[in-house]
């Protein structure tokens, strides 16, 4: 900062403005105040972290945002919402769980969504997601930036540091405001927190600033700086405000010091400005009471949000059309490869993110093959930062793009868990069906490629039984450009797995003779395969890449074990479409699930249970799977460990003897 620059910050603000952000800091203070009274009467549910002592922080950053910028904040975010909507009355209904409250009271304390404001309770995913959403204002070209309050604690968190490399790279408008507390919870930071958090900022090229909540004539303008900084050069910064909560870190005990308490209580704005203007103080005091216990006394009076306003309840279609399936002359990654072509040529709210994209390598199988020199404004090249660019496109999709994610291989999807978990899955109904997040997650998944044991997985188990997400697994009998219209029409974040051996495969080319193999006609087509002449005596149920395997093993069912079984490949393993599955046991009353990964816990165990509660009958059933082993690089070993269509048989021959 120069010496301009610093008389310009240090210039006192005039009385009337001083006056105006007393006036909103202790709104903010007294309605934390009234949720602590009204937690003590049992009229809160949950938990309540309040800001006392940090509201100038608050009023400073997001009372002087554009209402078009955004706003990302963490568990401790009544002030920042007040400053920014304006809205007391949503929030303290909120918190007391009412249908007017700015959540219905499903997100409560921590988890608000109103006016491009968002919070979540997880400080250190909020930050990626909050970086996709000022990305989506860059590529909108409006002007508009982004702001993510995170803490002191939150500076132990490593996508904080994934995120900052990226968004001093791209040059993303966001500013972070760390709220320097000096405690995590009750701890200290000299305990958990080594160097200097403005040079953490800094390391990674970041404009950094600094201020503190006791010096307002400072802060004030500082924090203007820093969000016009970000807005004009389109660039990220870091603004470090030290400040000091004087209440507990929620609700519980206090372990800190008394008298450094009291040491900062003399230093808080507000206690300044009740010494020194009691009467003043005392008849903004009054209004401000007077105000929240009439909208208080008002809530009390309002109704719970309903259930029925809440779940979505899931209705499978009852009626289902079959058609051939169409074979296609082309490998399903080129398929893939044209279908982003298309789509990134049609419309420019979709974007392409994935580690090693740029042409002329085009990804580790090829799939973003010369997206780069079509659509350089749209295809994002990663670092290595699974859990950044996944709360990235998070947040883009939550911002109305839509966001493709490639995550190379799928055994790295597990450092995407969080933002898929934490957030993805939860923003539809937390935040009261007010906004969706459509982010579409791909991966490779699956062995017979020599890889090893951390690139040969197949882990859709982890991945299936996430509420609110969809998983599809792609295979060698559907376009992929099919399945693809399907994820367009659906709301909920989708990971789609693909299997590594089917890239190369042509659609729908090795069909089972005698057979007539035909697709379903609603979303997440299931493929059938039947025989023309004989009633099914057997169900076999599969995807992704053990298509091929267990059409191999029905020739040899049929002439070994006198077995005509009827095969269905499903396309969307959670949620699972029941009713062809449901419809083919009837007839046989043998049910054998194929998957790559291991058995236990997996798809297989969720269909049987499934089938056998809504089955009187006695019905046989058995998972076929790998071994519960990491899969081995040597090839023989490699065959051993991963089913087969010598597996199929054996397996179903064991389950009828």
């Amino acid at each position: 900062m120069n010496k301009k620059e610093s008389k310009k910050t240090t210039k006192k603000i005039d009385a009337a403005k001083y006056l105006e952000l007393i006036k909103e800091a202790l709104l903010i203070r007294r309605v934390e105040e009234t949720f602590l009274e009204l937690f003590s009467q049992g009229k809160l549910n949950g938990t309540v972290h309040t800001c006392v002592g940090q509201e100038f922080s608050a009023v400073a950053f997001a009372g002087q945002l554009d209402e078009n910028d955004i706003i990302f904040s963490n568990h401790r975010c009544h002030g920042h919402y007040i400053s920014f909507t304006k809205d007391h009355h949503g929030l303290i209904a909120e918190l007391m769980g009412k249908e007017i409250g700015v959540c219905g009271g499903v997100g409560s304390s921590q988890h608000l969504c109103n006016k491009n404001f968002y919070s979540n309770g997880i400080q250190g995913g909020i930050v990626p997601v909050s970086a996709g959403m000022a990305l989506a204002k860059k590529l909108e070209k409006k002007g508009q930036i982004g702001l993510v309050f995170i803490g002191d604690g939150t500076l132990g968190e490593g996508v904080v540091y994934e995120t900052m490399n990226i968004i001093s790279k791209w040059e993303i408008p966001l500013l972070i405001v760390c709220e320097n507390n000096y405690y995590a919870q009750s701890t200290h930071t000299s305990v958990n927190l080594a160097g200097d958090i403005i040079k953490r900022a800094e390391a990674f090229g970041i404009k950094s600033f600094k201020s503190a909540t006791s010096e307002v004539d400072q802060l004030i303008p500082n924090a203007l700086e820093s969000i016009e900084y970000v807005r004009k050069e389109c660039k990220p910064a870091f603004h470090l405000v030290d400040t000091y909560r004087l209440v507990p870190h929620s609700k519980g005990d206090d372990n800190r010091d008394k008298e450094e308490i009291e040491r900062y209580a003399r230093l808080d704005p507000i206690n300044i400005f009740k010494a020194a203007n009691p009467d003043i103080y005392n008849e903004i005091l009054t209004g401000i009471d007077e105000k929240i216990k009439k909208v208080v006394l008002s809530i009390e009076q309002e109704e719970l949000l309903s259930l029925e306003k809440y779940y979505d309840r899931i209705v499978e279609d009852e009626h289902i059309n079959w058609e051939p399936v169409e074979a296609i002359n082309k490998r399903q990654v080129e398929l893939l490869n044209e279908f982003f072509d298309d789509s990134m040529g049609a419309d420019e709210k979709t974007v392409f993110l994935g580690e090693d994209i740029l042409s002329p390598y085009g990804g580790a199988f090829k799939v973003a093959k010369n997206l780069s020199t079509k659509y350089p404004d749209r295809l994002f090249s990663t670092p290595i930062s699974e859990a950044a660019i996944t709360g990235i496109a998070n947040g883009l999709a939550l911002a109305g793009f839509k966001p493709y994610l490639e995550i190379m291989f799928g055994d790295f999807i597990t450092l995407s868990l969080d933002q898929i978990i934490n957030h993805a899955s939860k923003f539809y109904h937390m935040y009261l069906k007010q906004v969706a997040c459509p982010v579409v997650i791909r991966t490779a998944m699956g062995g017979r490629r020599g890889y090893g044991p951390t690139h040969s997985q197949t882990l859709d188990k982890f991945l299936v039984g996430i509420d609110n997400v969809t998983t599809i697994a792609l295979n060698t009998l559907l376009n992929p450009k099919r399945i693809s219209a399907s994820i367009d029409k659906d709301k909920h974040p989708v990971i789609v797995i693909e299997n590594k051996t089917d890239y190369g495969k042509k659609i729908a080319q090795k069909l089972p003779v005698n057979y007539n193999v035909e697709v379903s006609d609603g979303t997440y087509p299931i493929v059938r395969a039947r025989p023309l002449t004989s009633t099914p005596t057997a169900t076999i149920v599969t995807y992704g890449g053990m298509v091929e395997p267990v059409f191999e093993s029905i020739e040899e069912l049929f002439t070994e074990l006198d077995l005509k079984v009827e095969v269905i490949v499903l396309t969307k393993i959670h949620p699972i479409d029941f009713k062809p599955i449901m419809d083919s046991v009837a007839l046989t009353k043998k049910l054998f699930i194929v998957e790559e990964g291991s058995s236990f816990a997996g798809v297989g165990s969720e269909i049987i249970a499934t089938v056998s509660e809504h089955k009187d009958e006695d019905i046989i059933t058995r998972r076929i799977s790998a071994l519960p082993v990491p899969i081995p690089s040597a090839k023989q070993l490699e065959e051993w460990i991963l089913p087969n269509s010598a597996t199929v048989i054996k397996k179903i021959g064991e389950a009828l003897s």
